[in-house]
């Protein structure tokens, strides 16, 4: 019997195998440059509108190619910040093994407490609801942590170590924040800037007294 045309040109004409730009892309490969839009966000490379736009535009794509112009002015992925100077007994410096939680508490509440590895960037969210986020027996593998906060009628708590820095620039609208600078005199400690909008809410940020950090890897990581 003989083969039809299309039979013919499918036996003789290998499939060209798609580029990478064009596969599917997979809902890893959106998370993964959700994360790294995250940590530009916490950076301060991306305005809060530039990332929800390229937000929404990651999760709207379909192949790989379309995600790559949502990162491609942005650091590469696992890129370190600079190191804080180790002089003093805190030589903090990124390692990559610190948590990057998103704490989200809409008519209800969400906390991260206890010992844990902090990393470079909390993001917390409270809509009529709580976040509480406690810092006093946390590890910290980064130089700076950076805590952005959005309270809507809801409020956002954070329990800070005694030693450490910490810089507040919060927007209160019919709502305000409550963040004690300090100015920690030993220049390489951890820094914490929080910063977000309290719409009819509110922020709140004050060390715990007696709890302290010990300086990075000399074992649990506070003094009582």
């Amino acid at each position: 019997m003989d083969e039809s045309p299309l039979q013919k040109r499918e036996t003789t004409q290998p499939v060209k195998p798609l580029a990478e730009a064009d596969l599917r892309a997979s809902d890893a490969d959106r998370d993964r440059v959700a994360d790294i839009l995250r940590d530009a966000l916490a950076e301060g490379r991306l305005t809060t509108e530039e990332h929800s736009e390229r937000l929404d535009g990651v999760y709207a794509a379909k192949t790989v190619g379309e995600l790559e112009p949502y990162v491609r002015d942005l650091p590469a992925p696992g890129a370190a910040p600079a190191a804080a100077p180790a002089s003093g007994p805190y030589p903090w410096a990124a390692d990559g093994t610190g948590e990057n939680p998103n704490l989200i508490g809409i008519l209800g509440g969400a906390e991260r407490k206890g010992r844990w590895r902090v990393g470079r960037s909390i993001n917390a969210v409270a809509i009529m609801g709580g976040v509480e986020i406690d810092l006093t027996e946390a590890t910290f593998t980064a130089p700076e942590l950076v805590i952005t906060c959005t309270a809507i009628m809801g409020g956002v708590s954070i329990k800070l170590p005694e030693n450490v820095s910490v810089h507040g620039n919060v927007v209160g609208i019919m709502g305000g924040a409550d963040i004690k600078r300090n100015d920690f005199p030993d220049p390489g400690a951890p820094v914490i800037k929080i910063q977000g909008f309290a719409l009819m809410g509110g922020v709140d940020a004050k060390p715990k007294r007696g709890k302290r950090l010990k300086p990075h890897g000399s074992g649990p990581s506070l003094e009582k």
